[in-house]
């Protein structure tokens, strides 16, 4: 059967959208084959678009890493589900509502282009990553490979560890990430970020995505790092975070607020494939 997508990034985190009635029906093998970049298309994610749920919305979306897994949100994803939603001519006011699997996330088109995301209220439950722990307030601490790892834990609908260094250049992303990633207390497995503060309205951040490894961005990423940092008293409500692939911004006004994302989303190309 031939598929159609269309190609996307957002900041070198690269998706392909497919569109469908229901739940695609090719398998979490023929996921992977599409994801290698060698031999098949090449992304992080699959970005999967149904009809909504509730008519009064736009559009319900699904997310399956490259690994064939799926997952329960991506920020840059989101953006360039909205982008391709408003099309070529966006009314810069209108409200895209759009349905995940955890609820609801809105987003509006910038005249600039830029895409800004209400990502919801982050949550610092443990049991709503889930993490698995006896420790009773952050920062949390693992240990990992032979040395004692401190973090902070956020749920941005999706799971997240975030570490502070001070020399991202040389952060062990490659070596703790896949540990913490894969570590017994995140049931449900998480994704792990590695922040260095530069000021507070600063920082740089390189994320290792569960399911997909490190990526040159991620939203939801940049999202949770910020909810750490100033949840420990480091950052303002207004931050630019700098990832591999170039920056967003986030904007956040504390405990029990929505925190907003704002970033570029991409169209490369259009095509199709067989399965």
């Amino acid at each position: 059967m031939n598929y159609s997508f269309t190609k996307m990034h957002g900041l070198g985190n690269d998706f392909i959208v497919m569109r469908g009635t229901a739940a695609p029906s090719f398998s979490a093998e023929e996921i992977r084959a599409l994801a290698n970049r060698r031999t098949g298309i090449g992304f992080d994610q699959l970005l999967w678009l149904e009809p909504p749920r509730d008519p009064e919305n736009d559009v319900f979306y699904r997310i399956y890493n490259a690994d064939g897994g799926e997952v329960e949100q991506c920020g840059n994803g989101a953006r360039c589900i909205a982008r391709l939603l408003a099309g070529n001519d966006p009314d810069f006011e209108r409200i895209w509502e759009m349905e995940f699997g955890g609820g609801l996330i809105s987003a509006t088109i910038k005249p600039d282009g830029m895409v800004s995301l209400d990502m919801g209220v982050p949550s610092t439950e443990p049991a709503d990553l889930p993490f698995v722990t006896r420790q009773t307030e952050p920062p949390y601490t693992l240990d990992v490979d032979g040395e004692t790892v401190g973090f902070r834990v956020i749920s941005m609908g999706n799971p997240h560890a975030v570490l502070l260094t001070d020399d991202i250049d040389n952060a062990p992303v490659e070596r703790l990430g896949p540990l913490l990633e894969r570590h017994d207390c995140f049931p449900n497995r998480a994704n792990i970020g590695f922040m260095q503060v530069l000021d507070e309205a600063h920082v740089r951040l390189r994320v290792f995505e569960r399911g997909v490894g490190e990526t040159q961005a991620c939203g939801t990423g940049a999202c949770a790092a910020v909810a750490a940092g100033q949840l420990a008293g480091l950052l303002d409500n207004e931050v630019q975070v700098d990832l591999p692939g170039g920056s967003v911004q986030i904007h956040w006004h504390g405990a029990g607020s929505s925190l907003w994302l704002t970033g570029e989303a991409v169209r490369v190309f259009e095509g199709t494939i067989e399965l």
